[in-house]
């Protein structure tokens, strides 16, 4: 069934419409959305049957998103989809930049409007990534591998970091995570010999541990 292909493509022009910043029209592409996905009829059978007519009468599809509908299922393909990607290129690199540091789309707006983030320093280097990648897609691909590699290490990153790191890209890998065994605050080990835990006091004794295993607490060590 197309309705969920066609669903999809109506989201991601909402979530585009939110980084542009255009208010209302976001909500109406879901409320289109939610309304193909909830469709239990093929809505190509619906346009077969019925035309342009039939689209319209599908509660929660006004005109002007059942007429991109009907774009989609003549010709496999959406031209305003394809218009707003490529508008939004660079708005798209730096909300998903920012994502990665936890920073939703809303709170990205929110910082930008009192100043507390200023939105156009992170634009030229954006433009950049965007030439150098390629694509939207390949430039966020190359800042989760730089976010997941810096915070394995308690570092901070940028979108220039990108460019620092991007002849080796491929061999960036995250800080392997080491957990190691405690028991009350005191070390523990674990000897293959005997099959057991020890617990290692502040004299440097090996106690055996007579504990239960989910006792033991797994520190991570940074």
């Amino acid at each position: 069934m197309l309705n969920q292909t066609i669903a999809k493509i109506l989201n991601e022009i909402a979530e585009l419409l939110e980084i542009k910043g255009t208010p209302f029209k976001p909500s109406a592409y879901r409320k289109a959305a939610v309304a193909l996905e909830n469709l239990k009829e093929d809505i190509s059978l619906i346009y077969k049957e019925k035309g342009a007519k039939g689209l319209k009468e599908i509660p929660g599809i006004g005109k002007s998103i059942s007429e991109k509908i009907e774009e989609y299922l003549k010709k496999g393909k959406l031209k305003y989809h394809k218009e707003l990607k490529d508008e939004t290129a660079v708005r798209q690199l730096i909300t998903h930049f920012f994502e990665t540091k936890g920073l939703s789309l809303e709170e990205l707006k929110r910082s930008a409007k009192k100043r507390k983030i200023i939105y156009s320093r992170f634009t030229r280097p954006a433009k950049q990534l965007l030439e150098l990648a390629g694509s939207v897609e390949k430039s966020g691909e190359a800042i989760d591998k730089v976010a997941e590699w810096a915070k394995s290490r308690n570092l901070d990153y940028s979108i220039e970091t990108v460019f620092k790191k991007w002849l080796e890209l491929d061999r960036l890998k995250p800080k392997e995570v080491v957990k190691k065994p405690y028991f009350r605050g005191d070390p523990m080990v674990w000897s293959e010999t005997k099959r057991k835990w020890y617990v290692i006091s502040p004299d440097g004794e090996w106690l055996e541990f007579a504990g239960k295993e989910g006792e033991i607490e797994w520190r991570i060590m940074k």
